[in-house]
């Protein structure tokens, strides 16, 4: 995902002079590379300084650019926390903070890497939007939206690298809008992020037994998709939320609210990382494994 983020932001900033980058102690490769050699007056980096990192953002963005703060998750988001709430949000400034390697990606450098709070805290900050695609060619389509819009600041969660395309086919991606991969009558899987991958196996696994199942792409966290989310509890006869953050305030816990609030009478199941800090010297799947976050033990959950 970090490649064809880079892609878009460098298609974009060939159309648009406003569009702009600031990073922080990232070395820029590929598309990254030729946006900072091609347009050196529109690429920062300020090294492990993230707090100004957003602070350059917001006045990029108060004199009428189109700016993007670009690291890892965990150093774009949580170390210049005030920054981001005080400069971005109370301001309303159109700045993309890209969050890259989101969730547990980085698994083996333990929980200083691990942004698995982070959709809860960026859900909880007024005017902030949330997006986080589940493959490159959302990726890119969300990048774009990003570049263009001027509604206020968005966290745009990425991966890393290697995820493989699962909307081929897809209905087009829109803004604030739940995305049906496949659609069915028995179960609903809603999903979001890397993650998507385990929820196509899931849902592969369910369709093997049998059963009618729809996949949604949750992309747009913040504002989330109420009717969509409505829709889908009274449409089927289960509600499965597989996501990789942390389960309070995430979509499974809004998920259930929303499922309350109409006295849903579906089945629902909510699948998220634990509520703790987990050390696994594994890969991600490892990690995810020792949450609780697996194919057979999500399949086990919702038997």
């Amino acid at each position: 995902m970090r490649n064809t983020f880079s892609e878009a932001l460098y298609d974009e900033a060939c159309k648009n002079p406003k569009v702009c980058i600031v990073v922080a102690d990232i070395s820029p490769a590929g598309s990254m590379a030729k946006f900072g050699k091609e347009f050196p007056d529109r690429f920062v980096n300020v090294g492990v300084a993230e707090q100004s990192m957003i602070g350059i953002c917001a006045g990029l963005a108060l004199k009428g650019h189109q700016p993007f703060a670009y690291t890892i998750a965990t150093f774009s988001l949580y170390r210049p926390f005030e920054m981001v709430r005080d400069d971005l949000c109370y301001q309303n400034l159109p700045v993309t903070v890209v969050g890259m390697g989101a969730g547990v990606i980085y698994a083996s450098l333990g929980g200083t890497h691990h942004s698995q709070e982070d959709i809860t805290i960026a859900g909880a900050l007024p005017n902030m939007q949330i997006i986080a695609p589940c493959d490159p060619q959302e990726c890119t389509d969300a990048t774009r939206w990003c570049a263009q819009q001027r509604i206020g600041p968005v966290y745009l969660r990425i991966g890393k690298s290697g995820e493989p395309t699962l909307t081929k086919g897809a209905e087009p991606w829109q803004f604030g809008k739940l995305r049906y991969l496949r659609r069915g009558s028995d179960v609903c899987i809603l999903t979001y992020g890397v993650v998507t991958k385990m929820a196509v196996e899931v849902a592969d696994a369910l369709q093997e037994q049998g059963k009618s199942v729809s996949l949604v792409s949750t992309h747009t966290l913040k504002p989330l998709d109420r009717a969509g989310i409505i829709a889908a509890l009274k449409g089927h006869k289960q509600v499965i939320v597989i996501e990789e953050t942390a389960p309070l305030g995430g979509l499974g816990a809004q998920t259930k609210q929303i499922a309350w609030d109409i006295k849903a009478d579906c089945r629902l199941d909510t699948f998220s990382l634990k509520d703790a800090f987990v050390d696994n010297n594994g890969t991600w799947e490892d990690l995810l494994d020792a949450h609780g976050l697996s194919v057979p033990k999500i399949l086990a959950g919702t038997a």
